[in-house]
């Protein structure tokens, strides 16, 4: 059997895209809080939850926090839940 050469792959395809919303709302379902559970946590109205989930309104640095806080996580993970794919998709490749 011949060994396999890196050339032999190719690199993996993204199906989805992570945005702060789906974020914010797989962090939420991940601690099995409700959003008004999660405004009463974080200080942040629960029709602010609801907005930010649905896109329609812009996470911020300052609910960022109030929001990680509760759920137990770091900001970054809620701002920039993409941090770090593509390049790590381009150094697979490489």
């Amino acid at each position: 059997m011949a060994a396999l050469k890196k050339s032999d792959f190719v690199p993996e395809q993204s199906h989805a895209v992570l945005t702060p919303a789906k974020a914010v709302r797989l962090a939420r379902e991940f601690q099995e809080m409700t959003q008004h559970e999660l405004a009463k946590a974080s200080g942040v109205p629960q029709s602010a939850i609801a907005a930010i989930e649905s896109g329609h309104t812009a996470l911020g640095a300052a609910r960022a926090e109030k929001l990680a806080t509760a759920l137990k996580v770091h900001p970054a993970v809620l701002m920039w839940p993409q941090w770090g794919v593509e390049s790590a998709s381009k150094r697979k490749a490489g």
